[in-house]
């Protein structure tokens, strides 16, 4: 591994605030994070202790109101702040991307009471969030999901399976949408579930190609009773709420994925003006000269994206189309730029001696989470050309 300190970036901030923000959460990477992310990646260990310093230092809630325990910072500031904590462990900045969708539906849709009750402990509290939408049969098509919530008096009763929950059967709660109605998206109502919840367990945790710190895992529900306080929004509004968390959290995946490719890249420098090939470093050669310059290039063009798309949510204009598009350039950015970073280092890339190669193993899912790049075409097109007749 390369012992070169990793490069900064040269970030537009749009306050004092924030800046001294970045660069308490790059002390925290640096220091907290990043020495111990390949070791514990490769024995598949969670950060837990990690999360916890991030809601003591109240990096768990930014993006949400101070006055229920957030922190007041607008999402170009957010989004920054993950992309600092991907290049350091992706584990870290997707969790902590994560943890942020699932506090979406009641910070959002919640009433004041449903608020103030909960908010401030899920985002400043310790706490830890996930996000239950997927079924084993129902990924890309959300709105077909099975899992069912069946009114019993001032009580819900939810039954069914949950898959690929990031944080499954660690979390302290669960944002669920589950059927409450007829097929279809009209259908399904979201809900806040303790995860100690009775009835509520967890399968064992996939044995996935990267990200292995981070948990992913079924959820099945078992006659889970959940008070009629803990649904989030009107009944069959749920299918509605979970696309806005969605638009925001494909900015976070972004993010991220810039993250993960400007480590990458970083890897990649000190690699190729340190290693020497027929008397000089293997930067001077042009072939190698011009890879980084694109690395550098799409790493570039997909910050300024997902910023972009950032600042239309913070000025409250529609974001969706722009979100939609940064999450597809940029993890099929990372994908590249981590491939590339592999070649840049030769041999030595393809070993565990060097992050590089978990990272190109980690950009992969990027572009799988949180709606596959294939659907992002298809919600860019939607915008362009209007819906698919039939």
């Amino acid at each position: 591994m390369t012992d070169r300190a990793p490069q900064l970036v040269e970030r537009r901030l749009p306050t004092e605030e924030s800046r001294q923000l970045v660069a308490l959460v790059r002390d925290i990477a640096q220091r907290e994070i990043a020495p111990r992310a390949a070791e514990e990646e490769d024995a598949g260990r969670f950060p837990r202790e990690v999360f916890t310093l991030l809601s003591e230092s109240g990096l768990l809630g930014l993006p949400y109101d101070s006055a229920v325990g957030g922190g007041d910072q607008p999402y170009e500031v957010y989004l920054q702040v993950l992309e600092e904590l991907a290049a350091a462990r992706l584990t870290v900045g997707l969790g902590v991307s994560v943890h942020s969708l699932a506090c979406h539906a009641l910070a959002g849709y919640g009433t004041k009471e449903q608020q103030a009750e909960h908010l401030p402990a899920m985002l400043g509290g310790g706490l830890l969030g996930a996000y239950c939408l997927s079924e084993p049969a129902s990924g890309s098509d959300a709105a077909s999901l099975r899992t069912k919530a069946v009114r019993d008096g001032d009580d819900w009763v939810i039954t069914g399976t949950k898959a690929w929950i990031t944080h499954g059967g660690i979390a302290d709660f669960y944002t669920v949408l589950a059927r409450t109605g007829a097929e279809g998206a009209r259908g399904i109502t979201a809900f806040l579930v303790p995860g100690d919840a009775e009835g509520l367990n967890a399968a064992a945790p996939e044995k996935k190609m990267g990200m292995k710190g981070s948990p992913t895992a079924q959820l099945n529900f078992d006659g889970v009773r959940v008070a009629d306080a803990r649904r989030i929004g009107e009944e069959g509004q749920g299918f509605a709420i979970a696309l806005s968390a969605l638009d925001s959290g494909r900015l976070g995946i972004a993010a991220c994925a810039i993250g993960v490719a400007q480590a990458a890249l970083s890897e990649a420098i000190a690699y190729a003006t340190g290693r020497q090939q027929f008397g000089r470093p293997i930067a001077d050669f042009q072939g190698l000269r011009f890879m980084l310059a694109d690395m550098a290039t799409q790493i570039e063009a997909g910050r300024a994206l997902y910023l972009e798309a950032a600042r239309l949510r913070d000025e409250g204009r529609p974001f969706s189309r722009q979100a939609a598009m940064a999450k597809l350039f940029c993890t099929d950015a990372a994908m590249r730029v981590t491939i590339d970073a592999v070649q840049v280092l030769g041999g030595y890339g393809y070993t565990l001696d060097f992050p590089v190669e978990r990272l190109m193993r980690e950009a992969k899912v990027l572009q799988i989470v949180e709606g596959t790049n294939q659907i992002q075409r298809m919600v860019i097109a939607r915008h362009l050309a209007g819906p698919e007749t039939r």
